[in-house]
């Protein structure tokens, strides 16, 4: 299983998925994660172009293609919840996503990436951040600011959370109908579900299924640096569930950068990944397609052995 490369670099510069393609063809690659902000006439055209010009499609984010009701750029992976209080608002989380499921099936990916949704809280994340990069992470605020945020999570989530697991066994079903694996990913919004003992519960619900772990390397090493839980937690409790990774570098605590930059040392999570394992470079813009290429090396060098 070699190195994918997501769509989410270079979508949004392209109206024709031709085009999208072909950039990435030029840097090197042969195995695609679909983003979340394609259409559904992208995803047609993605269906007929691949094998053609020798792509294979390793996973899909949710929400592919867009929900009809949103502009491409409205249609984030968050724009319908599968936690929500809504029935109305769930049941088109749900609708969506397995309209997802069906793109993978119909492409041949084995896996498609899920945000579980959030608890509805005011979500301090980025007054955290805001003060991390002031240089005031030891302070007295940032740490009463998160233990306050912390506090109010562990109250409130709890309702979200068991519509976020009745939204799951549904989805959990109809993947299996189709030979789908669902990778539930670690968040960077603290609101935002499951946090890391929120994982433990999801796979051990579901231990046996078709809902594995999908490890984001950015959004964990955010979590750390903001104190709210550690990297390699995530990868000694979770990593033997683990059937994807986004891999991405992080400064601080602004993430999906070129793995080449950043502090995250990659050596790190080489002992977690399977060749089997799914293993994805999610970097977005401003990268350049030279930074793509030198992390494409860099990767492959690391990983040598298990890619």
């Amino acid at each position: 299983m070699s190195l994918a490369f997501s769509t989410s670099w270079n979508a949004f510069r392209h109206d024709k998925a031709r085009d999208m393609l072909f950039e990435i063809n030029k840097l090197g690659f042969s195995e695609l994660e679909l983003s979340f902000n394609l259409t559904a006439s992208m995803v047609s055209e993605i269906a007929k172009l691949k094998e053609k010009n020798g792509f294979r499609v390793a996973s899909v984010h949710n929400f592919c293609p867009i929900p009809e009701s949103f502009e491409r750029k409205a249609a984030l992976p968050d724009c319908y919840s599968i936690s929500s209080f809504d029935k109305e608002e769930r049941e088109q989380a749900v609708k969506y996503t397995k309209r997802t499921i069906d793109t993978a099936s119909l492409l041949g990916a084995r896996a498609v990436v899920l945000h579980c949704g959030r608890v509805q809280m005011e979500d301090q994340t980025r007054k955290l951040i805001d003060l991390y990069e002031r240089g005031l992470k030891d302070t007295e605020t940032f740490r009463e600011i998160r233990q306050e945020f912390l506090r109010d999570r562990a109250s409130t989530a709890g309702p979200f959370f068991d519509y976020a697991l009745s939204s799951l066994e549904e989805l959990n079903k109809y993947a299996e109908e189709k030979g789908v694996y669902l990778g539930v990913e670690n968040r960077f919004y603290y609101p935002e579900i499951p946090n890391l003992e929120e994982l433990g519960r999801i796979l051990g619900e579901f231990k046996s299924s078709r809902i594995f772990y999908w490890h984001d390397t950015g959004h964990a090493r955010v979590m750390e640096n903001l104190g709210l839980a550690r990297h390699k937690e995530y990868l000694d409790l979770y990593g033997k569930s683990m059937i994807g990774a986004h891999i991405h570098n992080v400064t601080g605590c602004r993430d999906h950068q070129a793995p080449v930059s950043g502090e995250l040392d990659f050596l790190e999570l080489k002992p977690y990944l399977k060749k089997e394992t799914l293993k994805v470079i999610e970097a977005h813009h401003p990268a350049t397609a030279k930074d793509i290429k030198q992390s494409k090396e860099l990767l492959e060098k690391i990983f040598d052995g298990i890619i």
